[in-house]
């Protein structure tokens, strides 16, 4: 029986940056990850926005670890020369409908400490000619990142204060007995692992793997949905310099337009709800990404879009569902010392990575 002082589940981004946290407290952090690398799993699989924190509830977590991850995030690229831009992001809006979203839109990213610009039909067309849409609202402070550079410099300095990742390592089975924490650790080397510490920060399977934990209260564990959103690359040139966003609909943010640090553009996801995890696309979603993204971008040639990749979205509402909140539940929601449950990451889950960290450290006591 080997033995650790405070184990990390997850190596994706969030797990990552609670690791670091933690680490820099001075803290004794084991890393277990499944997959053969870190970041394999819906870390690698989004849209690399950094979010400005606009749409949540002011009372929510979503919305104050936005806000704040939004910060500390530019501040972390900026010092570790993480290659990072502001694009800025537009929201726009076509028809009366859609113009009072937009007011309600601007009304809660106040209330969030987020000020957006609002840009008539006139000035609109100035500076989108190719949109076409009566309104829209501007947010300065929403950008993309290389998630992949972030991730390599957290584990970096989770690696010098003494930390270590291991990969290949899945826990399959855990139990809290006696006040230790006591994991079953599959891969190339199983074992049972002692932990005073454990945050289970395992994103499509936290939920899983808190339902199989001996001690768990399962009365306090979550139904978890999925909601795959599958992207679509544009090949060639294009005549956008910003994000571009319709109006949101229900379970995300709608079928919008994101650059990469290279300027190709992209557009996703859209919104489909599955059993399991499945991050196939389906090439065939190329028509109702067309019809989606011509309501704003008419000139669109369907032909240049080529099937990029698929995401997934762990949400604690279904289809049916209104808002759902990120969970990080310790011992003051479960009752068991030393432990930390990360429920829901989903977006803005990267933007929003290190203050979840800095929520978890205190959680934890830290």
């Amino acid at each position: 029986m080997l033995r650790a002082d405070t184990v990390v589940i997850g190596a994706g981004i969030v797990g990552l940056a609670v690791a670091r946290q933690l680490a820099l407290q001075g803290l004794e952090v084991l890393v277990l990850e499944g997959n053969e690398r870190f970041g394999e799993g819906v870390s690698s699989r989004n849209s690399e926005v950094i979010h400005a924190g606009i749409y949540y509830p002011e009372d929510s977590s979503k919305a104050r670890l936005c806000v704040r991850g939004r910060q500390l995030l530019y501040e972390y690229c900026q010092q570790r020369r993480i290659d990072h831009r502001k694009t800025g992001k537009w929201i726009v809006a076509r028809g009366a409908e859609q113009q009072e979203k937009l007011v309600t839109i601007a009304r809660q990213a106040e209330r969030n400490g987020v000020l957006l610009e609002s840009v008539g039909h006139v000035a609109l067309r100035a500076k989108l000619p190719e949109v076409s849409a009566n309104e829209a609202l501007y947010s300065p402070e929403t950008g993309i990142v290389d998630s992949h550079g972030v991730m390599l410099a957290l584990l970096g300095d989770l690696e010098d204060c003494g930390g270590q990742l291991v990969c290949h390592a899945p826990v399959e089975g855990a139990a809290t007995i006696g006040g230790q924490h006591r994991l079953r650790v599959g891969g190339q080397a199983p074992c049972e692992l002692v932990a005073r510490q454990v945050v289970n920060a395992a994103g499509l399977t936290s939920v899983a793997l808190a339902s199989d934990w001996d001690g768990m209260p399962q009365s306090l564990v979550p139904q978890q949905w999925l909601a795959r959103g599958v992207y679509f690359s544009y090949a060639g040139r294009h005549p956008f310099r910003s994000l571009i966003y319709p109006v949101p609909e229900p379970g995300g943010l709608g079928v919008h337009l994101t650059l990469d640090l290279g300027g190709q553009a992209r557009f996703g996801p859209d919104v489909e709800w599955i059993e399991q995890i499945d991050f196939s696309v389906d090439p065939g979603r190329v028509r109702s990404f067309a019809e989606s993204v011509r309501q704003w971008w008419p000139e669109l040639d369907e032909t240049r879009l080529q099937p990029a990749y698929a995401g997934i979205r762990p949400k604690l509402v279904g289809p049916d569902g209104g808002f759902s909140d990120f969970r990080i539940d310790g011992e003051a929601d479960h009752g068991i010392a030393g432990l930390v449950h990360l429920f829901g990451i989903e977006s803005p889950g990267l933007t929003s990575a290190l203050a979840i960290a800095e929520e978890v450290a205190k959680k934890l006591g830290g």
